[in-house]
C-alpha cells in the first residue's frame, strides 16, 4: 500500500549564522509543491539570524520549535510519511523526539559532515546546531524531549568530528559510514532491516554542489546520496528532514535551485 506524504517547511529562526537557510527551505517547499501539487504546511516566521550562543538561540527558537514538534506529532498520528525542509540542524531538537514517540525503534540515518552529538559542556563552539542530535538521544535537556538511544543512530558522511564525539562513537560502537566507504553495503548493514528516518544536512555533500553554511572537502556526491536513498527506499521509510540548504552561495547572491538535490532524493520522495 502506498503511504501518503505530508510536507512541512520550517521558516523560524533556529541557531542561524546567516539568513540564507530560511529562504532555502522555502525554495525546497516550493519545488516539492511544483512536483506534487501539494502545498506544504509552513511553520514559523522568518526573522534575522542572531548568530550567538546556544542558550540565547534556544530561547529565541523555542516557540517555533514547539510548533514544528506539534506538526510532526500530528503528521505521524495520521500515519503519513513526513517530508520536511527544516532550514537548520537545530530543528532536529524538536523533530526527533516526535519520531521517537511514534516510532520508538526507528533507525535515524544522520547524513552530515558533523556528528552534532556534543552536549553543551563539550561543545567547542557553543553553536546550537552542534547539539542537535545530542538532545534527542538524551545527552542534554533541551526542553523538547528525547526518546532516542545511541544504538538507533547511524552516522553517514562525517569528516569533522570533535573529541567528545569521537570518544562517544567508539564507546557506543555507533556505525560511522565514511564518505569513501562502500556506502550502500555499509549502510545496509547498519540499518539492519529497521524502519528509517533520515536527517540530511546538505554539508554532507562535497562543497560546491549546493550552497551550505559549512564546507568540508571529501563529501558525498549526488550519485552517492542517490544510491543511499535507493537503499533506504527498500525499507519502511518514516520521513526525511532536509536541512542546511541555503538559497544562494552568498548573501544577496542569485537564487540556487534545489532541483538537483531533490532529484538525488527522488527514491525516497517517490513513495511506493
Amino acid at each position: 500500500m502506498t503511504k501518503r506524504a505530508e510536507y512541512t517547511v520550517f521558516q523560524g529562526r533556529a541557531g542561524d549564522h546567516n539568513d540564507l537557510a530560511m529562504p532555502g527551505a522555502k525554495a525546497i517547499g516550493e519545488e516539492l509543491e511544483s512536483r506534487t501539487g501539494i502545498a506544504p504546511t509552513v511553520i514559523g516566521i522568518p526573522e534575522p539570524a542572531l548568530n550567538t550562543g546556544w542558550q540565547v538561540e534556544l530561547v529565541a527558537a523555542l516557540p517555533a520549535l514547539k510548533a514544528i514538534q506539534s506538526r510532526f506529532n500530528d503528521v505521524f498520528a495520521r500515519g503519513a510519511v513526513s517530508i520536511a525542509a527544516t532550514s537548520r540542524c537545530a530543528v532536529s531538537l524538536a523533530t526527533l523526539p516526535a519520531v521517537a514517540k511514534h516510532f520508538p525503534s526507528a533507525c535515524i540515518v544522520w547524513f552530515d559532515a558533523h556528528g552534532d552529538l556534543n552536549p553543551p559542556e563539550a561543545s567547542p563552539t557553543g553553536y546550537l546546531g552542534g547539539l542537535a542530535l545530542a538532545g534527542p538521544v538524551g545527552l542534554w535537556d533541551s526542553g523538547l524531549g528525547a526518546g532516542l538511544s545511541l544504538d538507533q543512530v547511524v552516522l553517514v558522511g562525517q569528516r569533522d568530528l570533535d573529541p567528545f564525539e569521537l570518544d562517544l562513537i567508539a564507546l557506543h560502537d555507533i556505525p560511522l559510514v565514511k564518505p569513501k566507504a562502500d556506502l550502500v553495503t555499509e549502510l545496509r548493514t547498519a540499518i539492519n532491516g529497521r524502519s528509517v528516518y533520515v536527517h540530511l544536512d546538505c554539508d554532507v555533500l562535497e562543497p560546491g554542489i549546493v550552497p551550505t553554511d559549512y564546507k568540508h572537502a571529501g563529501g558525498l556526491s549526488l550519485d552517492d546520496l542517490g544510491a543511499c536513498c535507493e537503499l533506504i527506499a527498500e525499507h519502511d521509510f518514516i520521513g526525511i528532514e532536509i536541512a542546511e540548504f541555503q538559497s544562494a552561495w552568498e548573501t544577496d547572491g542569485s537564487p540556487v535551485s534545489p532541483n538537483a538535490l531533490l532529484d538525488a532524493l527522488k527514491p525516497i520522495l517517490t513513495l511506493r
